[in-house]
């Protein structure tokens, strides 16, 4: 299905073609989502929601992905869970650039990525899209990066996606339920990690 990709600017909310019963349970990262009490249908606010944050969700997982097709993927699947959801419209801010850097963090974890995305993209002369690969240690493959941002501990990699996504410092502490003093604190050890385990995955090969 591809309920979000191309969709123009003005264009209305696409209505989603999946069924959503009541009680669901979703989860995202490991984390159970409860599941609105309405059978079926569309959330009222999901409409104003999407238009307000689908952009941020993209980019957030395109951080993640490198890939714009992909990171629209994990947008879709994000605005799923939270049309299934009973988070309030005012949080979703703060819960969707979460939800969806733990979806692609899953991703890449997992192996479902779209690997072969980039070299596609470069055969064809496309852009790829920036990601923390770009910011954080450009002379490495983007590939082990990713792979290397998958092992970091959870809370660490979606701090550093975040922040690299353009959050501010008191997102990311809102987000994640930081102190924002130590917002810059969590990011810099995390860029630490990814580059140690960089390190550390060549050495073992």
């Amino acid at each position: 299905m591809d309920l979000v990709r191309h969709l123009p600017p003005g264009a209305a909310v696409p209505a989603f073609a999946v069924a959503m019963p009541a009680g669901v349970v979703t989860r995202i990262g490991g984390q159970r989502v409860p599941a609105t009490g309405t059978p079926g249908g569309l959330r009222p606010d999901l409409d104003v929601v999407f238009r307000r944050e689908y952009p941020r969700v993209v980019a957030v997982a395109a951080r993640v992905l490198g890939s714009r097709d992909s990171a629209e993927d994990v947008a879709q699947e994000v605005f799923l869970a939270f049309n299934r959801s009973t988070v309030p419209a005012g949080e979703a801010g703060g819960w969707l650039p979460v939800a969806a850097a733990h979806t692609a963090l899953n991703l890449i974890r997992s192996g479902r990525r779209r690997a072969t995305h980039e070299k596609t993209a470069a055969g064809a002369g496309l852009p790829v899209v920036p990601d923390v690969a770009d910011d954080v240690v450009t002379l490495e493959e983007r590939s082990r990066v990713r792979a290397a941002l998958g092992r970091l501990p959870r809370k660490q990699a979606v701090a550093l996606v975040l922040r690299h996504s353009g959050l501010s410092y008191a997102e990311v502490a809102a987000a994640l339920d930081l102190s924002p003093g130590s917002v810059g604190t969590t990011v810099r050890r995390a860029e630490s990690a990814l580059r140690e385990e960089l390190t550390r995955h060549a050495s073992s090969h």
